[in-house]
């Protein structure tokens, strides 16, 4: 079986976090796109693998959870009239859990917006935290209910409320309408309220589209499944939390500064991880000669 060397598979890991389209690094590394296809989804199996082996027993003081939206295959109000669209199809949303200090990713969840995905959301990310902490999210309701079934009590809750001013302008039609203000709501325990905020895990909303093609708005660059959708997503998300270099944290990933490892890893490490867990494939059967008419 042929293997790319280590420098290609590199590149190739390298071009998928600094947000490349598999086509164009198909192009860039010389390449068929099923290879590329092939590498995101070893790669994105690695990283899940790597993510919930190693991100566990986390100090954390104050959890900062968000929601970014995309889509897979088409947006949900076309599905009924998208052609061949398959079952998974429509709005995929991306629930986030930042630590504010150490700006570390504790958890993700790939899923819907609903009070499922949202207790799933939470359940792993009370597993992984070592003490109490404070959250801080938005006003989507389906928190309230997900965090008192995940953390009891044991939880500083609050919710950051933003008030936004409508826009009916053509011009302001794919900006972000204009917050007025924000409204500070306690749900559980005695959170302090000069912490409520939710401004990291909105600026990571920022990397996450800058860094993953698959989020770019207006393009034909959205997912067309929902699997490479999730690999390029969990290679993401590992890359930045062991291999990226934080500037608040004055050049250490945000891993090293949850104290989650104490080695700064490189896409190099990585691609031998694949290597390591890549399935070895199994002996060929018996060469049987086709026979034709003529013979």
């Amino acid at each position: 079986m042929n293997k790319l060397p280590l420098a290609k598979r590199v590149l190739i890991l390298n071009m998928l976090v600094e947000g490349s389209s598999l086509r164009s690094i198909s192009r860039v590394a010389d390449v068929s796109i099923n290879t590329g296809t092939k590498l995101l989804e070893d790669a994105g199996n690695t990283c899940i693998a790597i993510h919930d082996e190693t991100v566990r027993g986390v100090k954390a003081s104050r959890i900062q959870c968000n929601e970014i939206w995309s889509f897979n295959y088409c947006k949900q109000r076309n599905v009924g009239k998208a052609t061949a669209a398959p079952l998974d199809a429509g709005d995929v949303w991306t629930w986030t859990a930042l630590d504010a200090d150490t700006k570390l990713i504790v958890t993700y969840a790939v899923g819907d917006r609903t009070l499922s995905s949202s207790r799933l959301f939470m359940e792993d990310l009370k597993e992984r935290l070592s003490n109490r902490v404070q959250i801080t999210a938005d006003g989507h309701r389906a928190y309230v209910e997900a965090i008192e079934g995940a953390f009891g009590d044991d939880v500083d809750f609050a919710q950051l409320v933003k008030i936004y001013k409508g826009s009916t302008s053509p011009a302001g039609r794919y900006s972000p309408p204009e917050c007025i203000g924000a409204r500070k709501h306690t749900v559980t325990g005695n959170p302090d309220t000069a912490h409520v905020s939710t401004s990291y895990v909105e600026r990571h909303n920022l990397s996450i589209r800058m860094g993953n093609r698959r989020f770019t708005r207006l393009t034909n660059a959205f997912s067309k499944k929902i699997d490479n959708h999730v690999h390029a997503l969990a290679l993401f998300f590992c890359h930045y939390n062991f291999c990226r270099q934080h500037k608040a944290l004055k050049g250490i990933s945000p891993a090293m500064a949850a104290g989650v490892t104490d080695t700064l890893w490189s896409l190099e490490m990585i691609a031998e991880k694949i290597e390591v867990n890549r399935p070895r494939p199994g002996k060929r059967g018996p060469y049987k000669k086709r026979v034709t008419a003529e013979s």
